[in-house]
């Protein structure tokens, strides 16, 4: 699987009703979850393959319909495999959090953390960034 945005962020970006500014944050997933463009929520993705979040993205740029945001870190919860981080608006739970990306291929995934250990998340500085619609 290569990196995609979520079905339903597309519809909201289009339809108006979600946007890249606020409170976007980072999740690093561990391995066994399995990607579906179908996705809504953040409550498909954490619970069990939860491995830390990160606060609130800051920076954020759009240009040409490229989303960008400064560079994050987030605190690993388990040493365990992780193969991918997923973007999504922060809520007040889980299950109204909308999932924005899944990024599976980037520098460093997959990677097996230390338990507490700080991840540096860096994202793309190619043309098209975190992602482009």
């Amino acid at each position: 699987m290569a990196n995609a945005l979520y079905d339903p962020a597309r519809e909201a970006f289009l339809g108006g009703t979600l946007g890249w500014t606020g409170d976007i944050r980072v999740m690093l997933v561990k391995t066994g979850y399995t990607f579906s463009a179908a996705h809504q929520y953040l409550s498909s993705v954490s619970g069990s393959y939860d491995n830390g979040r990160s606060a609130s993205l800051s920076g954020y740029t759009i240009t040409a319909g490229v989303a960008d945001a400064n560079d994050t870190s987030l605190t690993a919860t388990s040493a365990v495999a992780c193969d991918a981080i997923v973007i999504y608006k922060y809520n007040a739970s889980d299950s109204a959090a909308p999932l924005i990306c899944y990024i599976n291929s980037a520098t460093g995934l997959p990677f097996t953390p230390a338990a507490s250990q700080t991840v540096n998340i860096a994202f793309d500085s190619g043309a098209n960034k975190i992602f482009k619609l």
